[in-house]
Order: C-alpha cells, then structure tokens, then sequence
C-alpha cells in the first residue's frame, strides 16, 4: 500500500483488495486500486470496505466473472454505493453523508454497499462493514474524482422507434418463479430457431440471472446495471432505461426479446411504472404473470387489467398442480402453463402470441 498526501487534504492509498463485486463488471477493476478519502454519498460511488462481521446463512460475494465466494472477517472488498428494498432480503439505504470509518453494510450478493435499516428474519444481520474510502477515477495526478459505474454506461432514450417483439416476465414478488419462466423461454424459443437476446429490467445488480439468461442460449443480454445503476430503487427514470436497454438489444437483430422484471408488480423497485409507458407496451407480443398462490395471481390480473395489460399465461408455483391450472383457466380464462413440468406449453403459449404480433406488424 502506498499513499500521496496532498495540499487539498485529501489523498490517494493504493490498496490492494481481496474481492471485487460483480456491480462493477463493467469497470473492469484490477485488483490494486486508487483510493480516495473524500468521500461523497452518491449511489453508484465505488467503494473499499473492510469486513466486519460474518453472516452464516448470506455470507457470499458475486464476482465479476460470476464465481460466488465467501466473505471473511477482514477481506478488502469493492464494491458500490445502492439501496436495496426486498421483501424477502435485506432493506438498505445510501446516508446522506459518508466518511472513512463509517458502518455500512453488504447488502445482496453483487455487493451493494449500503446501511442496512432492516432484513429478512431467515437472513439474519446483514455482514457489517467499514468504509475505507471510494474509488478514484484516475492515478491521483489531479485532485481526485470518485468513480462511478455510471462512468461509460449505456445513456437513458427517452424514445422507442422500433423493436422486435418483446415478452414481459413479471410477477407478485422476488421468488415468484420469473427466472426460471424466463429461462425456460428462451431455452424453447433458441431450440425452435430463433435468436433471442434478454435483459433484467428491474431489481438490483447481480449477473446471475443474466449469466443464467446466457445458459439457455440468449445471444447478447443486458440489464439495468449497464445503464449506470446499481438498483432500480429510487431511479428517476426507468422508462428511459428500459427503452435504452431495449434499443441496445435490438442492434443484434433478435427475433424476440425476453424481458424480466425483478421484483414484484408493486414494491420498491418501481416495476409498475413500466405498464404506465405506452411506447415500450405497444412492443409487448405477450406477457407472463408467475404467482405462488389463488390470491397473488388473482391480484395481478387485477393490477393489470387496470393498466390494460393482458396476461398471456399465468405461471409460477400457483400452477405447480393440476387444481391451479384447472382453477385459473377455469375462473379467470387466462391460459396456465407450469415451467418447471411443462417449459413446451409455456412456450408454445407465447409463441402464439408473438408469430400474431409479427403478423399484425407486417
């Protein structure tokens, strides 16, 4: 570790990390970084912090090659700036002041750093951290600039012209069944001939559901992290995002777009503002609802229909049975398809939807 001192009373330390989160996989950090004692509470600010506690039940780090690893007691890791709201994870915020030596805390897997104001029972306490300082953008030579991974990311649009058929993943909650519904879709649509692209609109930064979008055969994947954000709590704009990210896709001549939205239809992510955006709906060839129960599913059709969103199937654990297929299909008339048993009818479900998109479009 070396450290220059500077007129201005801030310095730079050169540190040398144990561990770097994947919300920074765009910034492509070395493992010895410049670090600055000027600190500023900016969600996105790249941070060092030196591990604290330990956590038994959430104690892993995503690396930016998507490797999970343990967090130890005394690790030096990067990480960013964000606030996190999860109903079943932790609730974090970013202080309206920060200096080294203050108390943060690591709040999901990525390495959102934030304070921790309240967590998920089964959870436990969020693993206590110290704030060492921010990353700096460049060898010191100037006065410091802290880095953020806003620095080279994709700009928001606030226009969207064209698209290829998209498809919205949503549901009632984290946990709900989205991932897999996403994944089982682009696995079907790949396998039928098509060349899907995907992204992860909402929720906070983690590549292990765009890593696991790759898995099953999506040709070029993106999320909200590539626009700057480390989550999409409090972002001022989502819409915009989500039309950049839309737009990014398209330049690979996708044939259907799988688009995921983390977190619920209501909650802190601010999924529902993006079935109030007219122009990124009219793209919109089919829409999968994933629910874990009679009345959560019962609630989305209600939310959405307000916002005249059709659901094109239902899906999630309320369908894991004969009796909730039966049920919605029944009571609701909204088709139901299981991922996990029956990926082919979800799958031709939605096809359906977007070879008519397709054809009204033409």
């Amino acid at each position: 570790m070396t450290t220059r001192g500077r007129s201005d009373n801030a310095a730079i330390r050169f540190l040398r990390v144990d561990k770097i989160g994947s919300a920074t996989v765009n910034l492509k950090l070395p493992p010895v970084v410049p670090v600055t004692t000027r600190c500023e509470a900016q969600v996105g600010n790249v941070v060092v912090v030196r591990v604290l506690t330990e956590n038994a039940a959430y104690n892993h780090l995503e690396l930016p090659t998507g490797r999970l690893c343990k967090i130890n007691r005394d690790d030096l890791i990067v990480g960013v700036l964000g606030e996190r709201r999860a109903l079943k994870g932790f609730v974090g915020t970013v202080p309206p002041k920060l200096a080294p030596g203050d108390r943060l805390h690591i709040l999901n897997l990525g390495g959102v750093i934030g304070r921790c104001v309240d967590h998920y029972n089964e959870l436990g306490e969020a693993i206590e951290v110290e704030l060492l300082g921010m990353v700096a953008d460049g060898d010191g030579a100037r006065a410091p600039t802290i880095l953020n991974i806003a620095k080279g990311a994709v700009p928001p649009r606030e226009h969207l012209e064209r698209s290829c058929p998209l498809i919205l993943v949503a549901g009632t909650c984290m946990n709900s069944g989205k991932t897999f519904a996403a994944a089982q879709l682009i696995k079907h649509f790949t396998h039928a001939g098509y060349r899907v692209a995907a992204a992860k609109l909402t929720g906070i930064a983690c590549l292990r559901d765009t890593l696991n979008m790759e898995d099953h055969g999506a040709i070029k994947t993106l999320s909200f992290l590539d626009c700057g954000y480390p989550s999409t709590v409090s972002v001022p704009n989502l819409p915009a995002i989500a039309k950049a990210l839309i737009a990014q896709l398209n330049v690979v001549e996708p044939d259907v777009i799988v688009l995921e939205l983390g977190d619920g239809i209501i909650g802190g992510y601010n999924v529902h503002v993006l079935f109030e955006e007219a122009e990124l709906l009219r793209f919109v060839a089919a829409t999968v609802f994933c629910a874990g129960d009679f009345v959560g599913a019962w609630g989305g059709v209600q939310l959405l229909a307000a916002k005249r969103v059709p659901i094109t199937v239902i899906s999630g654990a309320v369908t894991d049975s004969a009796m909730g297929r039966e049920f919605i299909e029944r009571e609701w008339g909204i088709p139901a398809a299981n991922a996990m048993r029956n990926g082919e009818k979800l799958y031709r479900l939605v096809e359906e939807r977007v070879l008519a998109f397709r054809s009204a479009v033409r």
